[in-house]
């Protein structure tokens, strides 16, 4: 009868962790070696010796203007890079043996900005940053004298 108990009560509790571990809009699914990871609301990074699949980190743009701003390099192996900051997937950048990237996004959505790093089979020897920023303006103030 315990044992009854315990399942009946246990089911909606699993079911309910369920759905709170599977919520977002993308999924990471990936294989790692000394993996280090960071994501605050304005900023994301990862590091890594190996890696394979595909890691998703969420940042926000808080106001209408800012840009993604990304760098980063990897020795051996093929990820792009992609971002949704209205509900549409696009292309950031791809990356491939030996290169470097830096350079920013165009302007973002205000709200949740999506940064979805996938790969090419495996990769070695990467490390990726990404960081929300306001857009610089072209103008500069205007002195009256």
């Amino acid at each position: 009868m315990r044992n009854k108990m315990a399942s009946v009560f246990l089911l909606p509790v699993m079911v309910f962790c369920l759905v709170l571990t599977s919520c977002g809009k993308y999924n990471s699914s990936y294989m790692a070696m000394m993996l280090v990871t960071s994501n605050t609301s304005q900023k994301a990074s990862m590091s890594f010796s190996s890696f394979k699949g595909t890691k998703v980190f969420k940042v926000k743009c808080k106001e209408e203007g800012e840009k993604l701003e990304y760098s980063g390099h990897l020795d051996k192996g093929e990820m792009s890079v992609y971002y949704d900051d209205d509900g549409t997937k696009k292309l950031l950048f791809t990356v491939k043996d030996g290169e470097q990237v830096e350079d920013a996004s165009e302007e973002l959505s205000k709200g949740t900005v999506y940064i979805i790093v996938e790969t090419e089979g495996k990769c070695s020897d990467g490390k990726l940053e990404f960081r929300v920023e306001q857009v610089a303006s072209d103008r500069s103030p205007s002195r009256e004298e």
